[in-house]
């Protein structure tokens, strides 16, 4: 006879807590904060709209807040279950979220941006307890002191950089980030440590209620502060799970968006710089070229944002569900 303390002991109803509680508290709370944000004064002008209203932005560190809080108060119930190395990645992806402020309010830059965060997934390293890499075709192999010390560092503000990068439609970096976190969660329950990432389970609930926030039409943006500190989260599971290659395969589609960035960069001669496309009378996005991954169907096919979305998506999708089964 199942009894209502083995319910509660079960793992299964402890994932379901560590997701559930912030999923609820960001419903919660988020028509406080973007109400709060807006009365502030604190909104951006959404470009893909034709009368370009105004929207409260910064709603990513919300995101942070609400895990963190969670994690705090399940704590008190399941802490013989946190491995020491989610308060680790607590850390890292509190100092990628100061790190997005101070972004929003001085435009450090990408190159600068690099450096510096380098140095910001340094509490990661005392807790990583693999450092072999499963590459296809080769085999197993033993970085050692590398995957400490250049792998884990580097690989984390990178991916957060990714992440940053591969946005700009409604909805569309959260819903992408949140599709690769229910991979990796997932994957970790099946093949890794799912006690190593229990912040993440945590996070990954308080992102899925807020990208219902973000989704079209956006009532709130998550800034550069959501964007890095999903992006660290992102990062910080991979390394810590052990999952570069498979990783790697699923940010395939951002990865593809930064190539096509940097030669857009240097061609700048051909292709002129600009941030933003517009929509057009009957609701289908023009843009300027098809040098930024979201901008290539819009180049080519008259599509909506929403439309351009959805298959960002569907291909992003396509590809954590080759690396859910890829080993490593």
């Amino acid at each position: 006879m199942v009894t209502i303390d083995m319910f509660v002991n079960s793992l299964n109803f402890m994932f379901l807590v560590f997701f559930i509680i912030p999923f609820s508290f960001i419903f919660l709370v988020m028509p406080y904060m973007i109400r709060k944000t807006r009365d502030k004064g604190h909104v951006v002008k959404d470009m893909y709209k034709r009368t370009y209203p105004e929207v409260p932005v910064n709603g990513g560190l919300m995101i942070l807040l609400v895990a963190m809080f969670a994690l705090s108060i399940i704590s008190l119930f399941y802490n013989r279950y946190i491995e020491p190395v989610n308060y680790a990645i607590v850390m890292v992806a509190t100092l990628f979220a100061l790190f997005g402020i101070l972004d929003d309010i001085i435009d450090i830059g990408r190159p600068a941006k690099l450096i510096l965060l380098y140095y910001c997934s340094y509490t990661l390293i005392p807790f990583i307890g693999i450092t072999t890499v499963n590459l296809l075709f080769i085999g197993i192999i033993d970085f050692d002191i590398i995957y400490l010390q250049v792998i884990v560092p580097t690989y984390v503000p990178v991916v957060a950089n990714l992440v940053n990068m591969h946005s700009g439609f409604n909805g569309l970096a959260p819903g992408l980030s949140l599709i690769v976190l229910v991979t990796l969660v997932v994957k970790s329950l099946f093949f890794g440590n799912i006690f190593n990432i229990l912040f993440i389970v945590s996070l990954t609930g308080a992102l899925a209620a807020y990208w219902w926030f973000e989704k079209y039409p956006a009532r709130i943006f998550w800034g550069n502060v959501g964007a890095l500190t999903v992006g660290a989260a992102i990062g910080a599971v991979i390394v810590v799970e052990g999952y570069i290659v498979s990783g790697f395969i699923m940010l395939i589609p951002h990865t593809i968006n930064f190539l096509l960035y940097v030669y857009w960069r240097l061609r700048t001669n051909r292709y002129p710089i600009a941030k933003f496309g517009r929509e057009r009378e009957d609701g289908t996005i023009e843009v300027p070229n098809p040098l930024t991954l979201k901008w290539v169907l819009p180049y080519y096919v008259r599509v909506t944002e929403q439309q351009a979305t959805v298959v960002m998506y569907v291909l992003t999708a396509a590809f954590c569900a080759i690396g859910f089964v890829v080993p490593g």
